[in-house]
């Protein structure tokens, strides 16, 4: 049976070079990187040429990555830190981020009584920039904190725009970016965000392996405590190997960008053609310029044939989804597509795709003819 991947913005697979690389410290450089004699020293100075590599994509200090665990961990730090140690007292932001943002900042009103205003979203899925700008204008110590792709359906947002009305109105400007680093470029010395975030895992890194970007003019406080590792930012052992896989990882991703977009575009585009000629009805959530690696689809099925989609397309060997893989235990309807659908067409199927430069044509034909038989 065929098997075909196409939930690349879930996570993506390694790449052979990020391998070689992890086993190559794994079996050699198993040094304490806090360690002072020399083992230890070498395993530490594999982690800050990591670092260096990293900050060298984005045009930083290698002062402003520290590492994490993930994302979700790197969202989570930001927007309780930003409370907690900068006195922000109101959140920006909209109800279609990622869940981990969602809910950290729920816990902030929960536990400091901090204001979270909502930015209107348009029926194309794009943010209302002058709502947003209309909310700054009330002069409250604000954390902005709004995605940069979004990871349903690649809505695109405009990372400089906000940034420059962020330092307008004297505001922080936190991005999630785990769906756009390593896809597309963010020069940091031209747009003032304060804050990004990255997870390896989405650009063909190890699992468990993150950083976060921190302007050094804002000066956050640990969310794990006990060692003074990172700078005394982030407690515990580092995971070299993780560490160094993640830089090969995105180092490689850079290199390799102006041709895996190019060829993840034109599948892209070939995929919604034939969804086209095939299904009549056939819509496309989102504002129709989403990001070239995602295609969110909403399918002229019934909804008794898609209680079971999922499911027969699993069988055939194809792995896409409804959504973040995060939610994927949930029966509940997309919380961004209810943000911008009508109720009825919710009741629709729709399906996320999303590419990667491993896919190919054949397998987006194997794709339409299983949708056929659904």
């Amino acid at each position: 049976m065929n098997q075909i991947y196409l939930d690349n913005a879930a996570t993506t697979s390694v790449r052979p070079e990020v391998v070689e690389e992890m086993v190559k410290i794994l079996t050699n450089d198993f040094g304490n990187p806090s360690s002072t004699y020399s083992i230890g020293r070498h395993t530490k100075a594999l982690i800050e040429t990591a670092r260096k590599t990293i900050a060298k994509q984005f045009n930083v200090a290698s002062s402003e990555i520290i590492f994490t665990s993930c994302g979700t961990e790197g969202n989570n730090w930001i927007i309780r830190s930003s409370v907690r140690d900068l006195g922000i007292k109101r959140i920006i932001t909209t109800r279609m981020e990622h869940h981990c943002t969602l809910y950290s900042i729920q816990q902030m009103n929960k536990e400091y009584d901090t204001r979270v205003d909502y930015v209107n979203v348009l029926p194309n899925s794009e943010i209302d920039y002058s709502h947003l700008e209309d909310l700054l204008k009330d002069e409250v110590p604000t954390l902005i904190s709004l995605m940069h792709v979004n990871n349903e359906v690649g809505t695109i947002l405009d990372l400089k725009r906000v940034a420059d009305l962020a330092q307008q109105y004297g505001a922080l400007f936190h991005s999630d970016t785990v769906q756009s680093v390593g896809k597309v470029e963010i020069p940091l010395d031209e747009i003032p965000l304060d804050f990004i975030v990255a997870s390896a895992h989405k650009f063909h890194g190890p699992k468990g392996a993150g950083f976060v970007f921190i302007r050094k003019k804002n000066v956050l406080k640990p969310f794990i405590v006990g060692g003074e590792q990172e700078k005394g930012m982030r407690a515990g052992t580092e995971a070299p190997h993780q560490v160094v896989g993640m830089a090969k990882a995105l180092e490689l991703s850079y290199e390799d960008l102006n041709k895996d977009r190019e060829t993840i575009t034109a599948l892209r585009n070939y995929c919604k053609s034939k969804l086209e000629e095939t299904f009549e009805g056939v819509s496309f959530n989102g504002n129709g310029t989403a990001f070239y690696n995602v295609l969110n689809i909403r399918l002229p099925f019934s909804p008794e044939k898609a209680a079971m989609m999922l499911f027969q397309l699993d069988m055939k060997g194809i792995a896409v989804s409804r959504g973040s893989a995060c939610q994927s235990g949930s029966q509940k309807p997309s919380h961004v597509l209810a943000e911008f659908l009508s109720g009825e067409e919710l009741l629709r199927p729709s399906l996320r795709l999303s590419f990667g430069h491993e896919n190919t044509k054949e397998e987006i034909d194997y794709l339409i003819d299983v949708l056929k038989s659904v």
